[in-house]
């Protein structure tokens, strides 16, 4: 068993693979800007600190065999008035390689790097347009080409990923939920964007991460993935999660609860393929981002009602 660090572990992806990779008997720590305030994500070791700093230096890095990085600054993150493009440059496509290249000369053997699916499933003119997307896609390569002798380094592209893990908000679940329980927008039918993507639950996200600490190919990048929807089917098994009748229909207009600037494939395009060679390679449960869904909708319902009450 190794001793892993998981930048990032306090959100939903990283939360959920720090606490599988501990269940799984690794000895697991996890690093981000702020501690988890409750849930089992609580109990791990923390150490405060951002990739793109000295903060998470040598000396620390030098504690862990293994890392996954499950990380990176995204629009949420860019400072009013910033240029974008200089910006994730920065802090993206320069920060998280040279992260990588800290912790390869720290002595990490393995490492995992979390990434994004729009660089791949996107026409190569609509990524160069965004300065965010540009910035996933420099990091992942330039990650990758520190992979060698002594250090395995991979990517695991990630799609909409969906799930829960106990003490964990995740804005986007939480204000579907809430779209669906008729707290935002109260009148009229639900409706989702029109289009789709590939969906995956954190569960098996997290079982692909472990699997890719132990037998990923170095320098390989895994375009992850489980479920090809419809938002409109999406959003339903929120519905049905949340033991409602009604069921959403796709309307070509603003969401309020999954906005456009969140669908950087943009609103009605469909972005669907067979994740069959990642979940092969590595592993990892198919069919199982309808459970996940159905499942943390009322986590998320119950969070909604407890944020209200004050």
């Amino acid at each position: 068993m190794g001793k892993v660090l998981v930048v990032g572990g306090n959100g939903l992806i990283g939360g959920a693979a720090a606490l599988h990779l501990a269940g799984l008997g690794h000895a697991v720590a996890i690093a981000g800007r702020n501690p988890p305030a409750s849930g089992p994500l609580a109990a791990l070791p923390f150490i405060r600190g951002s990739f793109a700093d000295e903060s998470i230096g040598p000396d620390t890095l030098a504690g862990f065999n293994s890392l996954v990085f499950a990380a990176g600054n995204d629009v949420r993150q860019l400072p009013p008035g910033a240029d974008q493009r200089e910006y994730f440059r920065r802090v993206n496509s320069e920060g998280i390689p040279a992260f990588f290249d800290r912790a390869r000369r720290a002595g990490v053997s393995r490492a995992v790097y979390v990434g994004s699916y729009y660089p791949d499933v996107l026409p190569a003119a609509e990524v160069e347009a965004n300065g965010y997307l540009i910035s996933r896609r420099e990091a992942d390569e330039g990650l990758r080409a520190l992979a060698g002798p002594g250090f395995m380094c991979c990517t695991l592209q990630s799609p909409f990923t969906v799930g829960q893990v106990r003490g964990v908000g995740a804005r986007q679940l939480e204000m579907i939920t809430a779209y669906c329980l008729r707290l935002i927008e109260p009148e009229g039918p639900r409706f989702a964007p029109p289009g789709g993507s590939n969906f995956m639950s954190t569960r098996s996200f997290a079982e692909g991460i472990a699997a890719a600490l132990e037998r990923g190919e170095a320098g390989r990048s895994y375009l992850m993935g489980d479920e090809n929807w419809s938002y409109a089917d999406y959003f339903n098994h929120f519905l049905e999660g949340l033991g409602l009748a009604e069921r959403a229909v796709p309307l070509d207009v603003p969401n309020p609860a999954m906005v456009d600037a969140s669908l950087y494939g943009g609103r009605g395009r469909v972005i669907a393929y067979d994740p069959a060679p990642a979940a092969e390679a590595l592993g990892y449960r198919r069919h199982d981002a309808g459970r996940a869904v159905r499942e943390m909708a009322p986590y998320y319902a119950a969070r909604l009602r407890a944020a209200a009450a004050g």
